[in-house]
């Protein structure tokens, strides 16, 4: 598994960071050398779909996923970006859009791709999330999300999907198989071994590739290795209020 680190300070969650001219050079040269990465392994993969996902919430997969979907369209390719996070979407809210009919709509069969999709810069398209349906797992798992994707791969230089953290639901893990694989987005000092570990073995059970990690939040004055043990992890991604 490759490890993609970003550089020293580079915590930047809340921002279109490659978009954004106050963010430092450095960080912008991060999701790039990430894209560079990716491009070799997609060359020899079934497909360039790529799944991106996290353990757990807060780790920065949402803002990683919309960076590195940026960073593929100013190769002057045509890139797709997917919010497959039906729960609690957050894409279109960092790219400042609507989250109209989407995702969920396709798939539940009550609206076209052309419909839904949204062009956010030259090279760049978007497809929302859709309404929240009842069961966002089933939709990924099925045959409509298997034929979604063969109709985009031909059609995108790349297809980023953003799904919601492995370790809270199914939903990563049901969609990955249609995919090239899955880049696995962590947070220095937050992510433990145990939370890495438990998608290890579900991608190993489910022969399920890990293209690489992405290390988020590396500060000068830490390592770049995660502490031992285990902890509790109270997540609330999902509760209702």
């Amino acid at each position: 598994m490759d490890i993609f680190r970003k550089k020293p300070g580079a915590a930047v969650d809340n921002d279109v960071a490659v978009q954004n001219k106050k963010i430092p050079f450095a960080v912008v040269e991060s999701y790039k050398a990430i894209r560079t990465n990716l491009s070799f392994l997609l060359a020899n993969a079934k497909n360039n779909v790529v799944l991106i996902t996290s353990p757990n919430s807060g780790e920065g997969k949402s803002t990683t996923a919309v960076n590195m979907a940026i960073a593929f369209s100013q190769l002057g390719e045509r890139v797709l970006l997917i919010d497959a996070d039906m729960r609690k979407a957050t894409l279109h809210k960092k790219l400042k859009t609507e989250n109209g009919d989407g995702l969920s709509n396709i798939l539940a069969g009550m609206a076209n791709l052309s419909d839904c999709l949204k062009q956010v810069s030259d090279n760049l398209y978007f497809l929302s999330s859709g309404r929240i349906p009842p069961n966002p797992s089933e939709l990924l798992g099925s045959p409509e999300f298997e034929e979604l994707l063969s109709t985009v791969s031909p059609a995108y230089g790349c297809v980023i999907i953003d799904t919601p953290p492995m370790n809270v639901v199914s939903d990563a893990l049901v969609a990955a198989p249609h995919t090239a694989g899955i880049v696995l987005v962590v947070r220095d000092r937050q992510t433990q071994n145990d939370d890495i570990k438990r998608i290890i073995d579900s991608a190993e059970f489910a022969d399920i590739k890990i293209l690489g990690a992405v290390i988020n939040g590396i500060k000068q004055s830490t390592g770049t290795g995660y502490r031992s043990g285990s902890r509790y992890y109270k997540n609330r991604y999902y509760q209702k209020s």
